[in-house]
């Protein structure tokens, strides 16, 4: 692959980059009419009238960012009209996932509005019923054969739903339904308000940065950066530079919001979102700054094991291990997946029972992988590059040959990762004049990758450790050996020992560094050959 790879200089580069998007960027007035989306006009027709007659409404999230930032977006919006809004977000360890029967037990409702969960509720749907409470459920997960008798269900991914672009994530989906409700009701709530939060959804649901998202995210970080909310004040504070890109929320932001739910009460986080000063906001993110902290131990922990209990040679990587914490288990697959190029899940054993989360590579569907498999399974759900499942301990060798038959048959090409190198750049090319058009074709993320180069056989001029714990080196090297200029590449949480022959091929981006109000280029590592 890596003798393939073209040289580029910055006008190649442009077109390149160009050519990832099929027609300028969509303007906020363009996006699609929230109304093509199913039941959409039925659901807010039915929150408007629900609210006219003072009916009790409560509102069921879920744990995740995405999860979180829907709620909060909700919550945040009836606070507006302002009408009181029961708000729960189901506990990962006590309650399970979504609007469960468990979730019902403590809901005394007239109306249950779900944001990011509900497309596979048949049994809370089934209560509901039961006990006269109207249901609607607001979704992007990909729907199983059997749909929830519910009053409404809006969720893209419906084969019968016209929304023009499907891959929105839950926070679109509940701000396009509310944005509905805010003109059955004649409200005048600037819907752009809540871009800051829902940028933060897309990227961290890692949604594909093209088409609307694109805008939204664009949109969003513009929003972030000016907002008045104590939550986006506080990130400001956090990040401390002059522009916020999606990769500050994607590896600073997101996980910190998602270590509420996976090791304690994802509560903590909407507390924080939704959090009216900024004493209380930074209380909520410093907790959830030591929940990351220990996210990161915990995981740690456990991918070192995984990765020894892992087969290199499956299409799909499955391990289980008694008590492995159920909250990490996600990042832990992701791991598996930077390590050995397959998919992978990881399940945690409890009384007999396993419960896990998988991550996908390339082209692979790793829902359509479990779901051909599901006669093995107690639950699952998810879309095609992370899904959730469970089963009972005795099935899980069963489930671990299954699912690798079912890949046995798939392209092996499927299995390739997307983010390849972009091609190879001139050091003379490397200045701020090539970081500016980079900067030009931000956001990137999800489909629209930041371009990473190519260094082959470059020659090693030194290799010094950085960081408190000295786990992250600096690598000066030049191109090519009779290069007068010398680049300086970072490489974060490994040290690399000096090659015998002194060379190295390897990858890298190109970032923007602030510190000290000091601008300068960085060129970081993604990957030694």
């Amino acid at each position: 692959m890596l003798n393939s790879i073209t040289n580029l200089d910055k006008s190649s580069l442009f077109e390149l980059l160009s050519n990832r998007f099929e027609s300028e960027d969509k303007k906020l007035s363009q996006i699609p009419n929230p109304s093509l989306l199913q039941d959409a006009d039925k659901s807010a027709k039915k929150i408007a009238d629900a609210i006219r007659n003072n009916k009790k409404i409560t509102l069921v999230g879920d744990y995740d960012v995405d999860g979180v930032s829907s709620t909060a977006i909700m919550v945040d919006f009836f606070r507006q009209i302002p009408y009181p809004l029961d708000a729960i977000i189901p506990n990962r360890f006590t309650d399970g996932y979504g609007v469960s029967p468990t979730v019902l037990e403590r809901v005394d409702a007239d109306l249950v509005i779900t944001v990011d969960n509900g497309i596979s509720a048949l049994e809370a749907a089934r209560i509901c019923k039961e006990r006269h409470i109207d249901l609607i459920i607001t979704d992007h997960h990909t729907p199983d054969d059997s749909l929830p008798d519910a009053y409404a269900i809006v969720d893209p991914k419906l084969s019968s739903c016209e929304y023009p672009f499907k891959e929105i994530c839950g926070a679109q989906v509940a701000w396009l339904l509310l944005a509905l409700v805010k003109k059955e009701l004649s409200l005048s709530i600037d819907m752009r308000q809540f871009l800051d939060i829902l940028a933060i959804a897309i990227i961290a649901d890692i949604m594909p940065l093209i088409d609307i998202n694109r805008t939204l995210v664009k949109e969003g970080l513009k929003v972030l950066m000016n907002s008045n909310r104590p939550a986006s004040i506080v990130i400001r504070d956090f990040l401390n530079k002059s522009t916020i890109t999606s990769e500050d929320i994607a590896f600073q932001i997101a996980p910190r919001i998602n270590s509420a739910g996976r090791l304690e009460d994802a509560s903590i986080a909407l507390e924080f979102f939704c959090a009216k000063d900024t004493h209380t906001a930074y209380k909520q993110f410093e907790l959830l700054g030591k929940l990351n902290d220990l996210r990161k131990e915990t995981e740690a922990e456990a991918t070192k094991e995984a990765i020894a209990d892992a087969n290199p040679d499956a299409d799909v990587i499955v391990v289980a291990k008694e008590n492995w914490h159920e909250g990490v288990v996600g990042i832990v697959a992701a791991r598996l997946v930077d390590k050995f190029g397959r998919p992978a899940i990881v399940l945690s054993i409890e009384n007999g029972v396993a419960k896990g989360s998988a991550r996908s590579i390339g082209e692979i569907s790793i829902y359509e992988l479990i779901k051909a498999n599901e006669r093995l399974l107690t639950k699952f759900g998810g879309h095609k590059m992370a899904a959730g499942l469970g089963l009972q301990e005795e099935n899980i060798e069963a489930f671990r040959d299954a699912i690798n038959f079912t890949a046995s048959t798939l392209n092996p090409e499927d299995f390739i990762p997307k983010e390849k190198v972009t091609g190879i750049l001139s050091s003379e090319d490397i200045d701020f004049e090539l970081l500016n058009l980079l900067q030009s074709f931000e956001p990137y993320g999800e489909a629209n990758h930041r371009p990473s180069f190519l260094l082959r056989d470059a020659e090693i001029v030194s290799i010094k450790t950085m960081g408190k714990e000295k786990s992250h080196c600096k690598i000066t090297l030049k191109q090519h050996p009779h290069d007068r200029k010398t680049l300086e590449l970072i490489l974060f949480r490994q040290v690399l020992e000096m090659p015998t022959d002194r060379k190295i091929s390897c990858s890298y981006t190109v970032a923007k560094n602030e510190f000290n109000g000091r601008i300068s280029l960085q060129l970081l590592v993604t990957k030694v050959y």
